[in-house]
């Protein structure tokens, strides 16, 4: 009974809308839908390319001179801070 009184107040307001108004309809389902494969296509991508990225750090080539050239010598020098 409820269901049959809510159609009976959706009609006259269907009736309201303007016939003139524009909507996206399938163009615009088209183009989101399209849009929405793109990101999945790019997401799926960056997913692969950032798996090959190697997250190890080498030494700097300038530390390394230093740390090899005091530890060679025995010297230590105070920290810099």
């Amino acid at each position: 009974m409820s269901v049959s009184l809510a159609v009976t107040h959706l009609v006259p307001l269907a009736e309201e809308l303007d016939k003139d108004k524009v909507t996206p309809g399938v163009l615009g389902f088209i183009v989101f839908a399209v849009m929405a494969l793109a990101v999945w296509g790019l997401m799926k991508s960056m997913n692969k390319h950032m798996g090959k990225v190697d997250f190890k750090e080498s030494p700097e080539a300038d530390a390394s001179v230093e740390e090899t050239t005091t530890e060679a010598s025995g010297k230590t020098t105070p920290a810099k801070g």
